[in-house]
C-alpha cells in the first residue's frame, strides 16, 4: 500500500480569480486571456488544484478558454439567486459547466443561505440533489454567514460543503462552535473572506466609513504583528489554514504575481501568536449576540 502524501499548505488553497481592472496587472488590449492562462498555469505548477467561480459576467467563459490541458482543477460553482425560480437556478448551474468547458464540476454551492430558508428552499435543494445524482456535480452545499445559523441549516439539508467567512479579525465561526458543529456533521468547511476585505492592509481615511471606529484596534493589531516580525498576509493565512475543520481556504487573486505572494505566505512557518488577541472584537462577545444578530464585530460577508 502506498502511503498518502502529507498535506502541504497549497492543498487547502482555492482560488477565486478576480477579473476587476483595478486588481489585474495593466496589459495591452487582447492580453487578458494570456494573463489568465499564465495565472492558471502558475497555479497548476504550484500544486493549487481548486478554483472557485461565480456566475457573473464572462468570468466563467474566460476561465473555460484558459484552462491548462489537461486541467488539474476541481471547480466550485455558485448558483444564481432563486428570485427567478428553481428552473432558472438549475438551468444556470448546467450552463455554468458549459461555459467552463467542463463535463462536471466538483462542488455546487447555493449562493445565499437565505435562498434555502425561503419557501422554495426544499425545492431548490432537491434540484441540487438531482444534479449531484446525475453526476454533474460531485458535492453540493451552500454559502452562509454566522448570522444565517449554518449549523442548523446543515442539520436540515445535510450538505457536503458549507462556505463561511473566517479570518483572523473575525473568529466567530471558531469560537461560537460552528466549525466544530459542522465537523461533527461530517460537513467540509470552505473558508472565505480570509483577508477580511483587506482591513489589515489599509489604514486611516482609506478604511470604509463603517470601520473608522475600529481604526485604533486595527492599528494595535498591525503593531503586534510588526513587533513579532509577521507579515499580515502570512498571519491571516496561518490562522485560517491552522483550523483543522477547514478543508479549503478561498483566496481571491487577480494576477500570477498575487498568486505567488499568497503561496509564499502560505508556506511560511506558522507563527506562534495569541490568535484570540488579534481579533477585531472578542469572538465570545460577538457570538453572545446570537446567530441572527448582525453583530458589531462582523468584518465581512462571504466572498
Amino acid at each position: 500500500m502506498i502511503p498518502s502524501r502529507a498535506q502541504i499548505p497549497v492543498d487547502k488553497l482555492a482560488l477565486a480569480v478576480v477579473h476587476a481592472p483595478d486588481r489585474a496587472i495593466p496589459a495591452p488590449a487582447g492580453a487578458r486571456e494570456e494573463s489568465l492562462r499564465f495565472l492558471l498555469q502558475t497555479a497548476a505548477d504550484s500544486g493549487v488544484n481548486r478554483i472557485a467561480t461565480r456566475p457573473d459576467g464572462d468570468s466563467e467563459r474566460w476561465l473555460g478558454q484558459a484552462w491548462p490541458f489537461p486541467s488539474p482543477f476541481q471547480v466550485t460553482v455558485r448558483t444564481v439567486p432563486i428570485a427567478d425560480g428553481v428552473d432558472r437556478v438549475e438551468a444556470r448551474a448546467r450552463r455554468s459547466l458549459e461555459r467552463l468547458g467542463l463535463p462536471r464540476g466538483d462542488t455546487l454551492l447555493v449562493s445565499s443561505a437565505s435562498d434555502l430558508a425561503g419557501a422554495e428552499g426544499r425545492a431548490l435543494w432537491d434540484r441540487l440533489l438531482a444534479l449531484k445524482d446525475r453526476g454533474l456535480y460531485r458535492r453540493i452545499g451552500f454559502r452562509a454567514t454566522i448570522e444565517d445559523g449554518p449549523a442548523l441549516l446543515a442539520r436540515r439539508f445535510q450538505p457536503d460543503v458549507v462556505q463561511l467567512p473566517l479570518n483572523m479579525l473575525d473568529q466567530r465561526a471558531e469560537h461560537s462552535g460552528v466549525l466544530s458543529e459542522l465537523a461533527g456533521l461530517d460537513v467540509a468547511v470552505h473558508a472565505s473572506a480570509v483577508f477580511a476585505g483587506g482591513l489589515l492592509f489599509i489604514s486611516g481615511e482609506a478604511l470604509p466609513p463603517e470601520m473608522h471606529r475600529h481604526a485604533p484596534t486595527l492599528s494595535r493589531i498591525r503593531l503586534r504583528l510588526a513587533e513579532a516580525r509577521i507579515d499580515p498576509m502570512q498571519a491571516t493565512l496561518a490562522y485560517v489554514m491552522g483550523r483543522p475543520e477547514v478543508s479549503a481556504v478561498v483566496t481571491s487573486v487577480g494576477s500570477a504575481a498575487e498568486l505567488r505572494a499568497v503561496i509564499a505566505a502560505a508556506h511560511a512557518p506558522a507563527p506562534a501568536l495569541d490568535w484570540a488577541a488579534l481579533q477585531l472584537e472578542p469572538a465570545t462577545a460577538m457570538a453572545a449576540a446570537g446567530p441572527n444578530s448582525q453583530g458589531r464585530g462582523r468584518v465581512s460577508s462571504a466572498a
